[in-house]
């Protein structure tokens, strides 16, 4: 489970930085990428990666600025001329299908593949046996929406070892003694399944915030994330600016993250005015509040380890 950030600046694409779009890759659990956010020139930054858009699955958009949506027609096409055939769901704001549908319509797109469209609410827009994703209307002026995706507990796994030590047979039996119960051997021998099973894993929390002023209730929705990702679009100086032009300061997000008892912050939607030194400052800002916060750069890997 890791985050790989293909674009982390604000409004325009920079020399250093493209516009905002974020794949948390689920490979080793369901061998799929889910894509959130689709700026310019998204396709051309997934070239500069192993990502492939077949791969993709499923894509949630936070809102309809342009910085977030322009790349996605273009995506779609590619991901067709490409051999992809398998549906995609795209998750987003109302007017997202229209005007995804009418960019490939007034182009002649054909694509290989369905597309479903999932209109966003507040509460739980997805889930089954591995992951679910809940959604929360931010603060931007227009719809903005946060997602946080939880992954369902690991049980704990059956040490066939310590089985096979014992000169356990295997077989069925394996999957009795998995479910914890005790059997009784051919030979007498009675052995508790619990004995032979790991401890369970507590499933991660991945929180993944679109443009937004600060607001309280972003640390709730954020609680015990193991990640939280989080714009920070003005310094901490400038939270009179943040708040008209709807958007967050470092330390405002760092507050979120302290608050929500997160383990991990990284800040994204970053401004091309900050260059190298600013930048770093940027995140020297969210440190004081937060100590475990880190500004994204394009193409950074972020691996979601288990607690």
């Amino acid at each position: 489970m890791e985050l790989e950030f293909l674009g982390t600046g604000a409004g325009v694409p920079a020399k250093h930085r493209n516009v905002s779009s974020l794949a948390l890759k689920l490979l080793d659990e369901r061998n799929k990428i889910w894509l959130f956010d689709c700026g310019e020139g998204t396709q051309m930054q997934i070239l500069r990666t192993n990502i492939r858009p077949r791969k993709i699955e499923k894509i949630f958009i936070s809102h309809l600025h342009g910085d977030h949506i322009f790349g996605l027609p273009g995506l779609l096409s590619s991901r067709s001329f490409q051999g992809g055939e398998e549906p995609i769901e795209i998750y987003g704001p109302a007017g997202l299908e229209k005007y995804v549908r009418t960019s490939l319509q007034v182009t002649k797109t054909h694509l290989s593949y369905p597309l479903q469209f999932i209109e966003l609410h507040e509460g739980t827009i997805f889930e089954d046996k591995q992951f679910s994703v809940e959604c929360m209307l931010l603060d931007h002026g227009i719809d903005s929406y946060g997602f946080r995706v939880t992954e369902a507990d690991h049980d704990g796994t059956l040490q066939v070892e310590k089985l096979a030590a014992l000169n356990i047979p295997a077989g069925p039996i394996f999957g009795k003694l998995k479910q914890g119960q005790t059997v009784t051997l051919a030979d007498g021998r009675t052995i508790n399944g619990q004995d032979f099973v790991g401890e369970s894993k507590k499933g991660r929390i991945v929180t993944i915030f679109g443009d937004t002023r600060f607001t309280n209730k972003s640390s709730r929705f954020a609680k015990d994330s193991d990640v939280i990702v989080h714009e920070s679009t003005f310094n901490k100086d400038e939270a009179k600016l943040a708040k008209a032009y709807f958007h967050t300061t470092t330390q405002q997000a760092a507050m979120i993250a302290k608050e929500a008892g997160a383990k991990k912050l990284i800040l994204t939607h970053i401004s091309a005015r900050y260059l190298a030194k600013e930048a770093q400052m940027l995140e020297e800002e969210a440190q004081a509040v937060f100590a475990n916060s880190q500004l994204a750069k394009d193409f950074d890997i972020v691996e979601i380890p288990f607690a």
